[in-house]
């Protein structure tokens, strides 16, 4: 995939505000940005209870996603440009989806809110609907994008194992962001073999992916395999869906997949093996 196949500038997103046939969806971590302004005709996704199912700790399911496009006003032939804050943290999220249910027809906007607000763009708080559709594109999950935790465990010392955290997260300091609750996992540090790689380093300073040069030799220094098969994740999956993104939609990994139970699973789980500090 090129680029131009994933992403879409601020400028052609500007252009295309209110274009029939393309809608703008806001997913941020933050669910009240929104409210304090959006772009002109955007609709919001809550991630917190629209992204994922209602009772267990998954995903939403197909009829679900489906569920969830209709409301928002999505018909099957639309393009969908995701964006949000903190770099499209919960954006990647939502494009991982997507692509998980075979909604090809999806894009980021890149740079999301920040290069957006930095750029002095228009900004509105009118409450955007659209009118309901019945959407009924969605294919069956896609498990070649997805790990679940036995696939974690088989992994080690075999397969790329990225983990995207914080250097304090992977060494087992804290167990999440400073700014969240330190809470959930029952155990910190990372799965052993997992190399630390940020994910807030494939950004340039206005939120906006680094070129593919840029981002190829960040992880050929941090001792990426490009040859082997590769499971990213965070803590809760939303910051590996940025990696994911770079690695499978950017760079062109065939075999990459979204580990979305992430660390809040894994550090939970009784008698798999974990790693504390830094790799040597």
């Amino acid at each position: 995939m090129s680029r131009q196949d994933v992403l879409v500038t601020a400028d052609w997103a500007e252009k295309n505000l209110g274009t029939e046939g393309i809608v703008f969806l806001e997913v941020d971590e933050d669910t009240t940005a929104y409210d304090g302004g959006h772009l002109p005709g955007a609709v919001r996704i809550n991630w917190t209870d629209e992204l994922r199912d209602p009772v267990r700790r998954d995903v939403i399911d197909k009829a679900g996603f489906e569920a969830l496009l209709s409301a928002k006003g999505v018909s099957n032939d639309d393009l969908v440009v995701l964006y949000g804050g903190n770099n499209n943290w919960f954006a990647a999220y939502a494009y991982w989806q997507f692509k998980l249910y075979g909604h090809e027809n999806v894009k980021l906007l890149d740079g999301g809110r920040k290069k957006w607000e930095l750029d002095g763009r228009t900004l509105t708080t009118d409450v955007v609907e659209r009118p309901a559709t019945t959407f009924t594109g969605a294919k069956d999950a896609d498990l070649s994008i997805r790990a679940f935790r036995d696939e974690v465990v088989a992994a080690i010392d075999t397969k790329n194992l990225v983990d995207v955290r914080s250097p304090d997260e992977f060494s087992g300091k804290i167990l999440a962001p400073a700014h969240l609750p330190q809470e959930q996992s029952q155990r910190p540090g990372h799965v052993p073999s997992a190399i630390n790689i940020p994910w807030s380093k494939a950004a340039n300073e206005d939120g906006t992916f680094k070129s593919d040069e840029d981002l190829a030799k960040l992880y050929g220094d941090e001792g990426f395999d490009g040859g082997k098969a590769t499971i990213a994740y965070c803590r809760i999956g939303e910051r590996s869906s940025h990696t994911w993104v770079v690695l499978h939609e950017l760079l062109g990994h065939g075999d990459v997949k979204n580990y979305d139970g992430s660390w809040v699973e894994y550090g939970s789980l009784v008698g798999v093996p974990i790693e504390l500090g830094v790799r040597a």
